[in-house]
C-alpha cells in the first residue's frame, strides 16, 4: 500500500495542534498542504475540569467534536500513530497505515497512566475515588463532595511532576473547603492534601500566598508524598514517603473523598520513539521549540520537553513561536522566533475568587494584570470562568495571536 504524504503533519489534535494548524493555515502560503493525525472525536477545555468537579461549570460546555475545531483546508487523519520513524519522514498509524511528511510537529499531549496507583483504576468513579483530570470521572467530584459530612475526612493528591496544570490538584482542595464553610462543616472535617513536591507550588513567589489560604481554611499540606495505592472497599490510601529521613516509608490513611490527580507521561508511541529525551519526552530547543537532532521535527504543549508548566496558556504562546520558526525553516531561513516559557495559571481559592498566576522560565513572575498577582480577586475569578473559554474557543483555537502581553519587567514582592 502507497503512503500518503502531507508537507507538514501534525501529530494530535488537542489544544496545540488545533492552535498550531489554525494559526499556520493563517500566516502560512495558501498552498501549504497540512493535516492532523487525532484518534479521538471529541475535544474538552480541560482548563474547566476544576469547575466542573465542583459543580460550578456544565461538562457539556467544555465538549466539541474535533472535526468541528479543525481549520478549513486542513486534513484531518481519524487515527493514532503507533510508531515514528523520522529516519523516513514518515509516522505508521493505528490502522496500518503510513504517512511520509516533509515537516512533522508532534504535540500528542500526555497520557493519564491510572495503572501506575495500584487499586486506582478499580476504585475510581465510587467509593468516595474521584478526579478532575477525567471528563468521564469529573462530575462524581461534586457528588463526593455533597457527601462530605460532620467528621468527614477529605483527601487529596498531586503526583511527581510533570503533570498536565501543576496548579489543578490544589485548586479543587480550596474549592472543597470553601464548599464545606459554606455549608458550615469546615470545622468538623478533615483536609488533607498529600504532595509530591517539597513545596506546595513551584513558584515561590506564589507559594508563600498559597500557604497562607491553605492555613486559613485548616488544610494541612503533607508534603514529598506519593500515592501509590487505594482501596476503595476500604476507603484508605496508600502513600510512599519521597524525601526526608523517613523516605521509602509507607503509610495508609482513610477517607471519605479521595480527590487523585494522576501520575502522567507521554504516550507510548512516542517514548519508544527516536525523538525523545531519557525522560520520554520529544527534545526540543527550549527557545525555537525545533528538535535538538531532527531539523525537520519541531514540538509544543505538554509532551515536548521544555522546562515550563504545561498549561493551555503554555501553547498559546508556544504556537506562535513554533509557526513562525516553521515557516523560516522551510524557506531555509535562521530561526528567529523565541519561547520565554510563559505559563499561566489561575488558582481558584474560593467560589468567586482566584490567584491568576503567570511566570516565564526560572519562575519569574510576569503579569498581564496591573494589580498585585498574588491577590485573590474576583476579577481572576472571571478571567478563569468566563474570560478564558471565551479566549480559548474564540480566538485561540482560531489562530488568534493578538493579546494582552505579559510584564517581563515586573519586579514587585509577594503579598506579606
Amino acid at each position: 500500500m502507497a503512503a500518503s504524504h502531507h508537507q507538514v503533519l501534525i501529530v494530535g489534535g488537542g489544544t496545540a495542534g488545533i492552535t498550531l494548524a489554525a494559526s499556520l493555515r493563517k500566516r502560512g502560503p495558501g498552498k501549504l498542504d497540512i493535516a492532523i493525525v487525532e484518534p479521538a472525536e471529541n475535544h474538552y477545555y480541560q482548563p474547566a475540569f476544576t469547575l466542573v468537579g465542583a459543580g460550578l461549570y456544565p461538562l457539556e460546555k467544555t465538549r466539541r467534536p474535533v472535526a468541528s475545531l479543525v481549520p478549513p483546508h486542513v486534513a484531518l487523519i481519524r487515527a493514532a500513530v503507533e510508531e515514528f520513524k523520522p529516519e523516513q519522514n514518515s509516522v505508521r498509524l493505528s490502522n496500518g497505515e503510513f504517512v511520509n511528511y516533509d515537516w512533522l510537529i508532534v504535540c500528542t499531549g500526555l497520557t493519564l497512566d491510572w495503572d501506575k496507583v495500584q487499586g486506582l483504576s478499580a476504585s475510581l468513579g465510587q467509593n468516595g475515588v474521584c478526579s478532575n483530570y477525567s471528563p468521564t470521572h469529573v462530575p462524581y467530584t461534586r457528588r463526593c463532595m455533597d457527601d462530605l459530612k460532620k467528621g468527614s475526612k477529605a483527601v487529596f493528591t498531586q503526583p511527581p511532576l510533570p503533570f498536565k496544570c501543576p496548579g489543578a490538584p490544589q485548586k479543587i482542595v480550596y474549592l472543597t473547603a470553601d464548599y464545606l464553610r459554606r455549608k458550615r462543616l469546615l470545622k468538623d472535617c478533615e483536609l488533607n492534601y498529600y504532595v509530591h513536591a517539597p513545596v506546595i507550588f513551584g513558584v515561590p513567589y506564589f507559594a508563600k500566598q498559597l500557604v497562607k489560604v491553605a492555613e486559613r481554611y485548616g488544610i494541612k499540606v503533607n508534603y514529598q508524598h506519593n500515592l501509590v495505592a487505594v482501596d476503595g472497599a476500604a476507603k484508605s490510601a496508600t502513600f510512599e514517603i519521597a524525601g526526608g529521613d523517613k523516605q521509602g516509608q509507607r503509610l495508609t490513611v482513610p477517607f471519605d473523598m479521595l480527590h487523585v490527580s494522576p501520575p502522567q507521561s507521554p504516550p507510548a508511541a512516542v517514548k519508544s520513539s527516536p525523538l525523545v529525551n531519557a525522560a520520554g519526552f520529544v527534545e526540543v530547543d527550549q527557545k525555537t521549540m525545533r528538535h535538538v537532532r531532527l531539523s525537520n521535527v519541531f514540538s509544543l504543549g505538554d509532551v515536548c520537553s521544555t522546562p515550563n508548566s504545561k498549561t493551555a496558556a503554555a501553547v498559546r504562546k508556544q504556537a506562535p513561536v513554533v509557526v513562525r520558526n516553521l515557516l523560516r525553516a522551510i524557506k531555509g531561513k535562521e530561526l528567529t522566533a523565541v519561547y520565554d516559557g510563559y505559563a499561566s495559571c489561575p488558582l481558584t481559592t474560593a467560589r468567586g475568587k482566584a490567584i491568576v498566576a503567570e511566570f516565564i522560565y526560572g519562575g519569574k513572575v510576569t503579569p498581564t494584570w496591573p494589580n498585585n498577582p498574588s491577590r485573590e480577586t474576583r476579577l481572576g475569578w472571571w478571567i478563569k470562568k468566563t474570560g478564558l473559554p471565551i479566549l480559548y474557543w474564540n480566538y485561540m483555537l482560531k489562530g488568534h495571536e493578538r493579546f494582552f502581553k505579559h510584564d517581563t519587567a515586573f519586579t514587585g514582592d509577594a503579598a506579606k
